[in-house]
């Protein structure tokens, strides 16, 4: 009989061995890191507080629909406060996702995703699409509910299943089409995996509608912190602030196809669009 040693020897050298041999699997999970929302028992309801123009409405829909087939949460109605000011700004709201649209000008991201976090625990998040760019381009209606889809997919912990362009069948993707309006089963999966285990306390929260417009400029480049990684194509980012004492505030950029090919190498936000 082999003792516990060998067989916790052989184990790792097995695991070791596979790694090695698959380097590239832990980003096959697509995870956003350990981040995830606090909550005491699954499936849990997660507001959304809906700032989008009417135009918007049905890719938001489609997109909390989609993301419901999960066995781990529902999106469900927050909130609503389409006016100008709120989808400029898109403050947001504790324990809860804000999705907003506006006219963010053209400097050059389609999307953006931010999450703020304690330790590893999301406490609110925010989607936005930049209409400067969907206003005066040919975006498909695919199109608009694939960036949907995945800033609303970011605001649940998950990050990309690929940055090279290529074709994944997910929203989740960077395939150069933008050709996935929904989330694919892998996701699925991958939530279910993320938000198996259950925690003692919950960020999760149902507190009035509240917001604090002053100073707020969320959209604003000074306001995503240092530059932690960017795909290889250019096309995404992915910005780190540090708060202090274990709160840091997240945020991917899904950039324009023109904008990463200008510069695939660069950090845009400092460049001229």
């Amino acid at each position: 009989m082999k003792s516990k040693f060998t067989v916790f020897s052989t184990v790792m050298i097995a695991t070791l061995v596979t790694l090695m041999a698959f380097p590239t699997l832990t980003n096959a999970t697509h995870s956003w890191g350990t981040y995830h929302w606090a909550r005491t028992s699954n499936p849990f309801n997660l507001k959304v507080v809906d700032s989008n123009t009417p135009d918007w409405d049905g890719e938001l829909g489609a997109a909390k629909i989609d993301w419901s087939q999960s066995v781990v949460l529902n999106f469900i109605n927050g909130a609503s406060d389409d006016s100008a000011r709120a989808r400029k700004r898109c403050p947001m709201v504790s324990g809860q996702v804000r999705s907003c649209n506006a006219d963010y000008g053209f400097n050059g991201w389609l999307g953006l995703a931010s999450i703020n976090i304690s330790g590893s625990h999301i406490t609110q998040g925010s989607s936005k699409m930049n209409d400067s760019y969907f206003n005066s381009r040919p975006y498909t209606e695919t199109n608009r509910r694939h960036v949907m889809c995945q800033e609303i997919g970011h605001t649940i912990g998950l990050g990309h299943t690929s940055e090279d362009g290529s074709d994944q069948n997910t929203c989740m993707d960077y395939s150069n089409d933008l050709g996935n309006p929904s989330p694919n089963q892998h996701d699925y999966d991958l939530l279910a995996s993320k938000y198996s285990h259950l925690d003692t306390s919950t960020t999760v929260g149902f507190s009035a509608f509240a917001a604090n417009y002053f100073g707020d400029e969320p959209d604003a480049p000074h306001n995503w912190g240092r530059l932690v990684s960017q795909s290889a194509n250019g096309r995404s980012s992915y910005y780190e602030l540090d708060h202090g004492n274990g709160m840091k505030k997240l945020t991917h950029v899904f950039w324009t196809q023109e904008t990463a090919d200008r510069c695939p190498g660069c950090d845009h936000r400092y460049h001229e669009h």
